[in-house]
Order: structure tokens, then sequence, then C-alpha cells
């Protein structure tokens, strides 16, 4: 496994980070997930085995049981000082009028019980789910940096949101002395690179980690040609998938055969390829996933392979936030 320092910071993440919305019961309610925690562990444990030491969670994904369970295999698997937790916090987790949101109130609260949940005395990377429009982010900032000064959490990311808004936070934060994100955590993949023309530029200047959800396009990369229809990939796909992007999987196909290996690896290896990409997010379903986004780390897609897979692409609408 590989090691790079997460953005700016001294901390040291694998080039694979474990996705873990999928663990959890459709029963709990928020994100819902379908792999139960007997399985969940499995597949923590087998990625521990293969050196990956960077879990993603966030309190909404089955209401905190995703949580529970990540936090109940690494006590079981792990030596707490060898692994990164990087968890979430914006949507609501109850019903109520501060059930949601990125006021102090609701910060502090949901912090708390997800240091609870995960059975651990401190988060490594607390990341913001999305910009709060109902709180003054100059609030957010600083209950962001009590909360690193309390030792609750060691670092602040960002995900899902415009470049003037990680740039005006961090800003705020700067002139008052308290704690900058050193991580965005937006989508990147290859039927949707709408971050390039802002959000990636802007972090490569500040040397800001980029750790991207769904670098398979909630499984678009995985259904053949013919099957991709408006509705192939579910409710949540319809919003950003094209009938353009049909040309991207063909092509991504082809380079598959070409190297022998599956649509899922040469769409990571395209993304590995691109240096300022941290540490992306694969949700394995299953075990051999994670073995298959490891392999993904070795391949080296040539100049050509690169622009024949790009040069399809066409501007979609912003996606993942308002």
């Amino acid at each position: 496994m590989e090691y790079v320092n997460l953005g700016k910071t001294g901390l040291k993440v694998s080039r694979i980070c474990l996705g873990c919305m999928g663990f959890g019961s459709e029963t709990r309610g928020g994100i819902t997930a379908k792999i139960g925690e007997e399985e969940a562990r499995s597949i923590i444990k087998h990625a521990l085995d293969q050196g990956i030491n960077f879990f993603d969670t966030a309190n909404y994904y089955s209401l905190g049981e995703c949580e529970e369970i990540l936090g109940r295999a690494l006590k079981d698997y792990a030596n707490r000082d060898d692994v990164v937790i990087a968890t979430k916090a914006y949507f609501p987790m109850f019903d109520g009028s501060n059930a949601k949101g990125l006021s102090r109130k609701a910060l502090f609260s949901e912090v708390n019980n997800s240091l609870e949940r995960l059975q651990t005395d401190y988060i490594d990377l607390f990341v913001i789910h999305r910009w709060d429009y109902n709180t003054p982010i100059e609030e957010t900032m600083e209950a962001l940096h009590d909360l690193v000064k309390m030792g609750k959490v060691r670092y602040i990311g960002a995900s899902a949101m415009y470049a003037w808004q990680f740039m005006k936070a961090n800003s705020i934060a700067k002139e008052n002395g308290w704690t900058q994100f050193v991580s965005m955590q937006d989508m990147i993949n290859l039927v949707y690179r709408e971050e390039e023309k802002e959000m990636i530029p802007m972090c490569i200047s500040e040397n800001i980690a980029l750790t991207p959800f769904s670098p398979l396009a909630h499984g678009l990369f995985n259904k053949p040609v013919d099957a991709i229809r408006s509705d192939a990939c579910g409710k949540l796909q319809t919003d950003y998938i094209l009938e353009h992007d049909k040309e991207i999987v063909k092509r991504l196909y082809e380079v598959a055969e070409k190297y022998n290996k599956s649509t899922s690896q040469i769409a990571l290896a395209w993304l590995y390829s691109k240096p300022y990409i941290t540490s992306p997010l694969i949700g394995a379903s299953k075990v051999k996933y994670i073995d298959e986004g490891i392999e993904a780390l070795s391949i080296k897609l040539t100049k050509e392979d690169i622009a024949y897979l790009e040069e399809p692409y066409v501007p979609h609408n912003q996606y993942g936030f308002k």
C-alpha cells in the first residue's frame, strides 16, 4: 500500500480510503445501507490487512449505525493510532428545529455523538458534509476550531461546495487564527469532471487534499453501454448522467479490454493518474472490490489512453450540492 500526506499536513493516509456509506441497515433511516455488520466487519478487516488505514463515514449514514459498525470493528481489529477516521455532519439526525446544519450547538452535539458511536476519544478528520446557508460561516469555523483545541478533532475538511465557499471559509479562519480546512471531498469521475474548472485548481494552489467520492459514478462503469438508460443506475444518477456519457463508457470498456482489467479498475487508474488526487473513496460492498482497487494502483495508463478516455467529455450541470 502507498501512503501520502493529507494535503499540507503531516498526516499519512493510504492511497485508498474505504468508504463505509453502505454499512448498516435500511431500517435506521438517513442514507440507507444494505451491508450488514458481519459482512461489513469482514470488509473492514480485509482493508486493514491490505494496509488501508483511512476510513470514511458520516453520522447520517444509517443514522449513526455506520459509525457504530466501524467503531466496533476498528476497536477489535486495529490499533487506534494506526488508523485515520473521517466522519461528517450536516444532515438531520432527528426531528427538530436544530436537527440540521453547522451551528455551534449542532456541531458540538454531533461530534460528541459520533465519538460515542465510534468508541474513540478523537476524530482524525471531521468534515462538514455540505455548506450551511442558514448559519454564519464565522460561527461554523470558530466552533470547528474550538473542537480541535478541545482535542476532539485533529483536522477539519469540507465536502461538496463551491470553490468560493471553501476559500471564504478558510480565509475567515486564517484571519481569526482559527483552524483551516485541509481537505476537500467532492465528486470526480470520468463522466463528471466539473470540479476541474475551479475546485481542483484551487486545491492544487492551496495544497488541499482531494479525497473524491463516487469515483465509479455510482456503478455506471460496470454497466454495458446498451444497458445505460436515463434511470439505469438509480434516482441519484439521473441528475448528472447524460446521453453523451455513453461514449465514455464505451471507450472505458475498450481500454479495459486492452489491459485485461475490469472497467472499474481502469476508471480508478484514470483517477490515480492525476497527481492532485490524494485518496479516492472506494465504497467496497465486497472484499474482492478492495483487491481490485489496490490492483488499480499499479495500472499505468498511457497519455494516449487518458486522452482517449477524456476526449468525449461535455460539460454537466453542477451536481451534488446547491
